[in-house]
């Protein structure tokens, strides 16, 4: 397919905005969501610029009207949706699991998990009535390791890479694949956030034997490998993108 339908949730920042990117420099006609409506209808801006059809709805992954108007309204402008990359996340509150609350549970699980069951839920509600499609969820190398101080984000991921294999189970019959991608330590806001300064960074950084942080247009390539035809036979796969971190 020349120019696929793509719906990109969490898509301001970070891999999700090099995704979008990457996908308008293939020519793909592109709806890009979060919740900052400035932040949205600046990057639609630079996408239409690349020479793509862009679009910007504003929702919150975790309210269930928000993500049905959002796949709707991109159905109605597109009139179909070959490719939904779920992006929308959060690392929530890190620390030692003594310091959880019910709070910070709910704050992560509500985006991370909550986010992409209800996100699969109405993309697929349009992909199994077309008989094709991909997902694309976005999980991290915590969704299959442990992680000293972000036990609930690592359980959240571990949640989405459940997610994944089991509603691929589910989709196959109806032509649509489900797949996710697992990325290592990625230069974002995020990562940023999480390492708490440069020296968190630069330790990150000696956890895989390339011995450096990625770059969020190297994700981005993975998650366009696997969303493809070129992966056709792919489906409830976990691809890690993390410079060999999982390997030992």
């Amino acid at each position: 397919m020349n120019h696929p339908v793509v719906l990109i949730t969490g898509a301001l920042t970070g891999i999700a905005r090099a995704t979008a990117v990457a996908y308008a420099q293939k020519g793909a006609r592109l709806v890009v969501s979060g919740r900052r409506e400035q932040a949205g209808a600046e990057l639609a801006a630079e996408l239409r610029a690349a020479g793509a059809e862009a679009e910007f709805i504003r929702a919150d992954v975790r309210h269930e009207d928000d993500v049905r108007a959002l796949v709707d309204q991109t159905v109605a402008r597109f009139g179909r949706l070959d490719i939904a990359v779920n992006s929308a996340g959060t690392e929530g509150r890190p620390g030692p699991a003594t310091e959880q609350t019910p709070e910070s549970y709910a704050a992560t699980f509500d985006t991370n998990v909550l986010g992409t069951v209800l996100s699969m839920k109405h993309e697929l509600r349009v992909m199994q009535g077309q008989r094709s499609g991909s997902i694309v969820n976005i999980s991290s190398t915590f969704g299959h390791e442990g992680g000293a101080g972000a036990s609930i984000y690592v359980a959240s991921k571990h949640a989405v890479e459940g997610l994944t294999k089991s509603v691929a189970l589910e989709a196959g019959a109806y032509g649509v694949r489900v797949n996710a991608v697992a990325p290592g330590p990625i230069d974002t806001g995020m990562l940023d956030r999480f390492a708490g300064g440069q020296d968190g960074k630069a330790y990150l950084a000696t956890l895989n034997p390339q011995k450096r942080i990625g770059h969020p247009d190297e994700v981005a390539r993975a998650i366009l490998f696997i969303a493809s035809e070129e992966a056709s036979f792919i489906t409830g796969h976990i691809l890690g993108v993390d410079g060999g971190k999982s390997a030992g």
